[in-house]
């Protein structure tokens, strides 16, 4: 191979990249570079074929035959591109299914759902002619000021790595490859800020950062890897050695491709400074293990051609990224393909994506509170005659879906454009669900009247934004009950109030929307509180104390199916059994917070300041109340083994209900301070009323590992408190184990995951 046919292989090219911010400094970044002439020697990637602009699906994929075509033909090499797009809600294109954010898998704690939710993504790349999909984040959130939070799954690493090796297990699957992303420390970056310095140290990211990642590499089997772009204690991810060559390459065997992050080789030159130019920067990067530029050749073309035939730089560094690449090509079958019969029919939004998106939107509603006025209508059908639905949030669709949804991600700068997809608000949802008929054939409750009132923006401010208070009044004083739909709108780089670049200072709901309910609220009239987020927000008021609306519930971006999912819980259709995956805020002042948090990290008597969530990690509500009760662990297990404990689950109510069955441990003595509470493992579980079932969960002892004074991952002998219970803050039943014989020394080769079962279903009560 030519130098220029060497470096063609290792950059993408952004085919459609036009003057949309749709990714960080893009604009500054654009190049004039004819895309003919980009691809004389070949190309490795092609980025975001599908994802850049509204294209129709078949006349795209038509396209990019005859483009793969060319390439073979036309070409000396005669080696086909690999395309990547978004794949964060499903595949990011026009008229393809949007599922619920990364942060509403979290809330569903469902591997095996998330597993089918990636195996359908991946046929629907694989259709197109998508190689690559730009996903999981395996990001554990550490700061909800940050914006990426709903691209995030939890702040507990165990819950980010399971549902994320899950996904990957369904994405790749389907003969497409997965990219971890952003490997690693990004989501702990200074007061929550988008490319902020993390201050991070190695014992914080060997136990509570890299585990997603291990899990999805070695669990999930993830063939490519997308590098941070995170500078942590002053070395950036992208040009350090150490994290992409010597823990995932060196420790953990690591063999697929590292992308960059888009136009994070660049930026160690501009916004590091830790290279002089951009040639400079290329060679930085691929010695540290970078072996793709995305979303360009920004550094990898010119600039690093030049150091090359300077004799500045090694070419075998180029080599080493050149083999990797043709690598994948051939894994993808690439090398051999001919894109003889383009599809000339294809369905990105089939009935079988729209059920899935369905079931996790369900299994991901969180309700935190309720005081009885949950369900809407009771087991005879009955219900309130007349509903109030107010909010920002209420009659839009947007506010359904994430930052990297199509919608909110491209189709935001092509009004124009229609949305391609059937996406219900919570407003229609609510009168499919309740309104019915005369004979009541339509809805749940025949003959309830639905009201409108918008009452604010989800950004206003000041007298200006209160100016629709006065109808949401109005339409709550006449109604039964009102439901009030307030939250996010996701966008990029200040274009919204969460996402990429939308970092905050207040984690008070955005503009005046508490105001909005507090108003609605005085009118006397029960306020169900609706949330629809990419975070978690300060709502302490409305959960606690004598301002507490009558419920509240959490939907972090439910997707296409979302509003549907709302209105089932809301009316009782479905039975809600979603659990926070992450801690409910007290305040921005008490963040950085986790659950995961050591005794010093918890309220005490030397501080007048309280970082206690307002509800704890694991938390949610559902229409029956469930008794767990004795947990029964092995006595004693020695260090590197594995442990069984079981637990008994009885439905004490009239609603067959899903339980999240939640093992958690505390590590009573060891060398380093360890967490008050540690998820150990999980499993939903369906009981029927009157039921008990059993739950087996074997645990290896690895999941109580972490990273000792001389920086070595053990286990260590000593007593461990379990507890099963509602969330992580409360035991309801208890148990202990001994972890004997002599600290053990944790390999890759270890097991990471625990295994749980149903055994069996005893007698029912009375």
């Amino acid at each position: 191979m030519t130098l220029e046919e060497k470096l063609a292989q290792i950059v993408g090219y952004w085919v459609d990249q036009g003057g949309e911010v749709v990714a960080p400094m893009a604009g500054e970044m654009a190049t004039s570079t004819g895309y003919a002439d980009a691809t004389v020697h070949g190309i490795g990637h092609l980025t975001r074929v599908y994802g850049t602009r509204p294209v129709d699906p078949v006349e795209r994929a038509a396209w990019l035959w005859g483009e793969q075509r060319r390439l073979k033909e036309t070409t000396r090499l005669g080696i086909p591109a690999l395309v990547h797009e978004e794949v964060l809600t499903g595949l990011a294109a026009w008229k393809a299914a949007t599922f619920p954010t990364p942060l509403a898998w979290g809330a569903a704690f469902d591997p095996e759902l998330v597993t089918e939710v990636g195996r359908s993504i991946g046929d629907s790349m694989r259709a197109l002619g998508v190689h690559q999909g730009l996903a999981p984040v395996l990001d554990v959130i550490r700061d909800p000021r940050w914006g990426r939070v709903d691209e995030c799954i939890s702040e507990d690493p165990y819950l980010v790595g399971t549902i994320g090796t899950g996904y990957v297990r369904g994405l790749q699957s389907s003969g497409v490859h997965a990219t971890l992303k952003h490997f690693v420390g990004y989501s702990a970056s200074q007061s929550g800020r988008n490319h902020a310095p993390v201050h991070l140290g190695r014992r914080e990211l060997a136990d509570v950062l890299l585990p997603p990642f291990e899990m999805a590499v070695f669990d999930g089997g993830a063939r490519s890897v997308m590098n941070s772009y995170a500078e942590i204690d002053g070395a950036p991810v992208g040009a350090t050695p150490e994290y992409l060559s010597g823990i995932l390459r060196e420790l953990w065997g690591f063999d697929g491709v590292v992308v960059s992050d888009y136009f994070s080789v660049a930026f160690l030159h501009l916004m590091h400074a830790v290279a002089a130019d951009r040639g400079e920067a290329a060679e930085l990067a691929l010695a540290a293990g970078i072996d793709v530029e995305l979303p360009t050749g920004d550094a990898f073309l010119a600039p690093l051609a030049d150091r090359i035939r300077s004799g500045a730089t090694d070419v075998a560094l180029v080599d080493r990224a050149v083999l990797r690449v043709l690598a994948q090509k051939e894994q993808l079958g690439l090398l051999d393909a001919t894109f003889d019969d383009p599809p000339a029919v294809v369905d990105l939004d089939s009935l079988a994506h729209r059920s899935l998106a369905r079931r996790l939107a369900e299994e991901s509603i969180v309700l935190l509170t309720n005081d009885g006025v949950l369900p809407l209508v009771s087991p005879n059908g009955a219900g309130p005659r007349r509903i109030a639905v107010i909010g920002p949030n209420a009659d839009s669709a947007d506010a359904l879906m994430g930052c990297y949804s199509f919608a909110n991600h491209v189709l935001a700068h092509h009004p124009e454009v229609p949305i391609g997809l059937d996406i219900p608000t919570v407003l229609e949802a609510l009168r499919g669900e309740l309104v019915g008929d005369s004979d009541g054939a339509d809805g749940a409750s025949a003959g309830t009247e639905v009201v409108f009132a918008q009452g604010a923006e989800v950004e206003g401010a000041g007298a200006a934004g209160a100016d629709g208070f006065a109808a949401a009044i109005d339409a709550a004083r006449g109604a039964d009950v009102a439901i009030v739909v307030v939250g996010d709108r996701a966008g990029l780089f200040g274009r919204g109030t969460v996402g990429e670049g939308n970092d905050v200072e207040s984690l008070e709901l955005p503009g005046v929307q508490r105001q909005l309910v507090e108003a609605v609220a005085q009118t006397g009239i029960p306020v169900v509180l609706v949330v629809l987020s990419g975070r978690p927000y300060a709502i302490g008021w409305a959960v606690e104390g004598p301002s507490a609306v009558a419920a509240v519930v959490q939907a972090f971006f439910p997707g296409e199916e979302g509003a549907g999912a709302i209105a089932g819980v809301l009316s009782g259709r479905v039975t809600p059994s979603g659990h926070l995956p992450v801690s409910l805020p007290r305040s921005a002042g008490a963040q950085p917070f986790s659950y995961l948090h050591p005794l010093l990290g918890g309220p005490s008597e030397v501080t007048s300041a309280d970082s206690t969530p307002v509800l704890p990690f694991g938390h949610g509500l559902t229409y029956t109340t469930f008794e767990r009760s004795g947990l029964e662990a092995d006595a004693e297990v020695e260090a590197g083994g594995a442990f069984t404990a079981t637990v008994r689950i009885r439905n004490l109510g009239d609603h067959a209900a899903t339980d999240l069955v939640q093992l958690y441990a505390h590590d009573v003595h060891a060398s380093v301070t360890r967490p008050l509470a540690q998820l150990l493992a999980y499993q939903r579980v369906l009981v029927q009323p009157g039921e008990e079932v059993v739950v087996r969960f074997e645990v290896p002892t690895t999941r109580l590992a972490f990273t000792d004074l001389a920086y070595q991952r053990v286990v260590e002998p000593g007593e461990v408190r379990l507890w099963v219970g509602p969330s992580c803050a409360e035991a309801e039943t208890s148990a202990t184990t001994c972890i004997t014989g002599r600290p053990y020394r944790v390999t890759v080769a270890d097991e990471r995951m625990a295994r749980s079962e149903v055994l069996a279903a005893a007698e029912r009560l009375g």
